[in-house]
């Protein structure tokens, strides 16, 4: 892929329904119906770089219908529009989501991008519960209007009445529904003008890249940029199969880095994360890579130095290593990184530590940069902010993080692994104003650094 199209910035990230309006009238019949409330709109106020930012604010369903018009799907969201535009080509417009799947658009929505944030520790742990939002100064509004997405089976998002929830679980159903949302939404609300962007985080990068192709193909509808915050397009790169070295290759670097944290890396390397990267990417591309593919045809001196290398680049035991054959899996690394200090490591942000009920397993019971940091303030916060603020109300769970889309379908790739970023380049290469934008994370275990380099490069 070209490479002065899309720039790797190395960050910290790590990531039919009872609607109803506010006045809700008796005759009104619940989102699973044929009859669906429309959005509620509100108003809203806020400070982005010293400028003050009006907008409005529509909360709620978007049905997604077949050709005959019949109701397939209430898709639940969030879109905010910067007020006082009066020529829409000039305003650009972003949809976006997170990934899974499974999630819900919170973590974009009140984490990163929306108006409203969830405020942490000053090391992004979590504060105290009851939970608050507060004005978001880093907030995207203040370039493009955004508009939040909750896939089917996430959010408030549900299959009509009558409707399998089977027909938007998977791949290529998922790309078809919310490719379909933003049909809709572009139609509806006059932004086929506009100047149209898709972000994705985590599996939201995948769907984005399938989108980039889905949209140009089905709709024609050209797509000005894309957001990749965490991203995984080709799936071999991060499933621990056996025959499938890369992952124990591309998830070395964000190992090193997590070791580098917590000071668990031989001295030497402890200086400088940068140069201690760089070194841990030419070992995986060159000595690493090699040994690995030759198997038992490797000397007993080539796997004794990748060892050797491995255990000082990670901070684990040389015969932790050598029982592993060289290859450290994901989880047996969270577990065994801080096992001596009787603490495990997160896997979506290898700073955040937690306590197991023992040290003995090969996995952790919990990832502790999620399930005891980010999870309970964003649930707690989304409730309430729809309500409270947004002045939308519906009885039914917000599903942040579920498994209630699972199992989820890749018949589509049957006997290979899932990777959209040919989508990309195709949809690239009909679009020449496509710019792709790649965030990705040193400490993110879940979709690594080195992984997305792998893939773009």
């Amino acid at each position: 892929m070209n490479k002065l199209r899309y720039t790797i910035l190395l960050v910290g990230l790590g990531l039919a329904a009872l609607g109803q309006t506010p006045e809700k009238k008796a005759d009104e019949k619940p989102a699973t119906a044929q009859v669906v409330p429309p959005p509620v709109e509100t108003k809203g106020q806020v400070v982005i770089g010293g400028q003050t930012i009006n907008y409005t604010t529509r909360t709620g369903y978007m049905v997604v219908k077949d050709e005959n018009g019949k109701p397939k799907a209430n898709v639940f969201f969030v879109a905010y529009t910067k007020d006082g535009v009066t020529d829409l080509s000039k305003r650009p417009v972003t949809y976006t989501f997170n990934g899974g799947p499974g999630s819900a658009s919170v973590w974009l929505h009140m984490g990163c991008i929306g108006p409203k944030r969830i405020p942490m520790s000053d090391k992004g742990e979590s504060l105290a519960p009851p939970y608050s939002y507060v004005n978001n100064e880093y907030s995207w509004l203040d370039k493009t209007d955004l508009v939040f997405i909750d896939p089917v089976n996430t959010g408030y998002s549900r299959a009509a009445q009558g409707e399998s929830e089977r027909q938007f679980l998977g791949y290529v159903e998922d790309i078809e529904s919310v490719g379909e949302f933003i049909r809709l939404h572009a139609t509806k609300y006059g932004r086929w003008v506009s100047p149209k962007f898709l972000a994705g985080e985590s599996y939201g990068t995948t769907r984005a890249a399938g989108l980039s192709g889905y949209l140009q193909d089905k709709y024609n509808m050209y797509i000005n940029g894309v957001a990749l915050i965490s991203s995984i397009l080709n799936f071999q790169t991060a499933l621990f199969d056996k025959g499938n070295d890369l992952p124990f290759e591309l998830f070395l670097p964000t190992y090193t880095a997590m070791a580098w944290y917590h000071k668990k890396i031989a001295p030497e390397y402890q200086a400088d994360l940068q140069k201690t990267l760089r070194e841990v990417e030419k070992f995986v591309l060159n000595d690493y890579a090699t040994v690995l593919m030759k198997g038992d045809l490797a000397s007993d001196a080539e796997k004794n130095m990748v060892t050797e290398k491995l255990s000082r680049f990670t901070g684990l035991s040389k015969e932790f290593i050598k029982n592993a054959n060289n290859r450290i899996e994901i989880f047996r690394f969270v577990k065994e990184l801080l096992r001596d200090e009787g603490k495990t490591a997160g896997r979506l942000d290898g700073r955040f530590t937690g306590i197991d009920y023992d040290n003995a397993g090969e996995r952790y019971e919990f990832d502790p940069s999620l399930d005891a940091t980010i999870s309970g303030p964003y649930s707690g916060t989304i409730n309430q902010y729809l309500r409270q603020e947004l002045k939308y109300e519906n009885d039914l769970p917000y599903l942040i993080l579920t498994g209630r889309v699972q199992p989820w379908n890749y018949n589509n790739v049957q006997n290979k692994y899932l990777n959209v970023s040919e989508t990309l380049r195709q949809a690239m290469a009909k679009n020449p104003y496509l710019k792709v934008w790649v965030a990705a994370g040193y400490y993110d275990l879940a979709t690594p650094y080195f992984a997305a380099e792998y893939t773009l490069i």
